[in-house]
């Protein structure tokens, strides 16, 4: 297939291009570099040893759209194209309800009027809300996400939802991911955010590389086994590889379909670092500060749905995201940055 990747040069994008590719599948990537650089492009195309069709656009912007799919036949879009920080988006809810449900309605529109009915959709753990139990379940009722980037994700679920209904020959299928880290094992392609990390470990990775001093651990007095917020870390290269399973699925079903992508395991922001600090033999000096607006105490996945309808489990341990994520960084000190 065919497959738009709209926000394809950033993190996730990048590492599912990589993955796509890999299965055989074929790529064209739209992406304004808010968050994102096209040297990640240029590595993905050195790391596949192909040329990837690239669009400096805003999937905001219909005519840009309109141009992607007039000059290209599309099979299918996953959709990356949404702003992604939490507290951010605390601070700016505007900005996050304008960008990330405009780009879903305008793709919506594009792909209605070239006939393109598969699209695959990056959401999130925040539309469980604050949950009454873990592991989070598919089936579970969307709770009230805690802040406005996940009640942006809990409106594109809905609005790609209907979509679906309203049309028998549309394909939608909501991925919603845990904490993706890590990096491709070759230390070419790795998160590398614009300013000061919103996420926890390309902060750790810019701590041990010296461009920050030290890590600030919002909150120590959660109900977890250390105090510190639990969440499911999963590797972005099992994540993209979650991709792959459904596209392939979205080919072959209609309708709307939800899958969690996590590992099924919690680990604390400490755990994480102590575990970073073994595996590469860096010390993470760190400072703790007060609870972040919008955060929960803990956040882990029931995996099971993924692994028997997609065929796709997460292969890869906490270990390996550590070892990959410093791998990249330290090849990568200033990121994509020469």
């Amino acid at each position: 297939m065919n497959v738009l990747l709209a926000g394809g040069a950033g993190y996730i994008g990048s590492h599912t291009c990589v993955e796509l590719i890999s299965a055989g599948h074929d790529v064209v990537i739209a992406d304004n570099f808010s968050n994102s650089c096209p040297v990640a492009v240029e590595r993905v195309e050195e790391l596949t040893g192909r040329k990837i069709p690239l669009y400096e656009a805003d999937v905001c912007d219909r005519d840009a759209v309109e141009k992607i799919f007039s000059e290209n036949k599309i099979d299918a879009v996953i959709h990356f194209a949404g702003l992604k920080a939490v507290g951010e988006s605390c601070e700016k809810p505007v900005e996050y309800y304008r960008n990330n449900i405009d780009s879903t309605l305008t793709l919506l529109e594009v792909m209605k009027k070239h006939g393109v009915n598969n699209f695959i959709f990056s959401s999130s753990a925040t539309v469980y809300g604050t949950p009454e139990t873990v592991p989070l379940v598919e089936t579970m009722p969307k709770g009230s996400p805690t802040n406005p980037y996940g009640w942006t994700k809990f409106m594109m679920e809905q609005i790609l939802t209907d979509t679906a209904n309203a049309n028998p020959d549309m394909s939608v299928v909501l991925l919603r991911y845990f904490n993706p880290i890590g990096a491709h094992e070759s230390g070419r392609i790795g998160e590398d955010p614009n300013g000061i990390p919103n996420n926890l470990m390309p902060y750790i990775t810019q701590v041990a590389a010296g461009r920050l001093k030290c890590l600030g651990v919002f909150g120590n007095d959660y109900p977890t086994h250390d105090g510190t917020g639990v969440r499911d870390y999963i590797h972005v290269v099992d994540l993209a590889k979650g991709h792959v399973k459904a596209i392939d699925y979205a080919d072959a079903h209609k309708g709307t379909e939800i899958f969690n992508l996590g590992t099924g395991v919690g680990y604390s922001v400490l755990d994480i670092v102590k575990t970073f600090s073994k595996v590469n033999n860096v010390e993470i000096p760190y400072q703790i500060k007060p609870r972040r607006a919008g955060d929960i105490a803990e956040c882990y996945a029931d995996p099971t749905k993924a692994k028997e309808v997609l065929g796709w489990t997460a292969e890869k341990t906490l270990e390996d995201m550590c070892r990959d994520s410093w791998n990249w960084q330290k090849n990568n000190p200033k990121g994509y940055e020469e």
